[in-house]
């Protein structure tokens, strides 16, 4: 007989989000977790010492997966910084799109879970501070004509949040939603290049 894989903070995590999916943020509790993995409701508490401890490291997971997209834009891409905005700005709102179309259950568990978070404000922090990034490149390529960048990294945050924002999540759907996306991006590079 093959011998149980180890409990690790990865496999609660995952088992975690599929308790949350089964039976939503009122209900999961940290039995659960044990239940689905076969272990005791102290073998998880070992790795996380509150519930709100590991309703806090799922959610952050689940955040962390998006900025790893977002990372790779401003990493990986060469592209000149008003199309590194645009491409970065569209990442976020697929990615959030696709989390509330393809798993609803979950992302309804997240948006509840988001609101009892301190991680939320971490995750906007590092999106606004990568947004301030790719707008200090503009500037420096001469691309952008900023006087703030932090500024105007926040307001491009803000004016967008229409697609990125969970509490925006049932207009995702719309069929008008990706030309909307389009007049606010083309209207904000505008802004920065003016």
């Amino acid at each position: 007989m093959t011998p149980p894989d180890p409990l690790t903070p990865e496999r609660i995590l995952e088992a975690t989000e599929d308790v949350l999916r089964r039976y939503g943020p009122a209900k999961a509790t940290v039995v659960d977790v044990a239940r689905a993995l076969g272990v005791s409701h102290g073998s998880v508490y070992r790795h996380f010492r509150t519930k709100t401890a590991l309703r806090e490291a799922v959610t952050g997971r689940w955040l962390t997966r998006t900025e790893a997209a977002l990372t790779e834009i401003l990493t990986a891409s060469a592209e000149p910084a008003p199309e590194k905005l645009r491409h970065w700005l569209a990442t976020l709102f697929e990615a959030k799109r696709h989390k509330a179309g393809d798993d609803p259950e979950l992302f309804a568990t997240y948006s509840v879970l988001i609101g009892e978070s301190t991680v939320v404000e971490d995750h906007i922090r590092e999106l606004v501070g990568q947004l301030r990034e790719i707008v200090e490149e503009g500037v420096r390529s001469g691309e952008f004509a900023v006087d703030d960048p932090a500024v105007a990294a926040q307001a491009v945050f803000d004016a967008t949040a229409r697609f990125h924002d969970p509490a925006y999540a049932a207009q995702w759907q719309s069929p008008a939603i990706s030309a909307e996306f389009t007049a606010v991006s083309d209207l904000l590079l505008r802004g920065l290049r003016a």
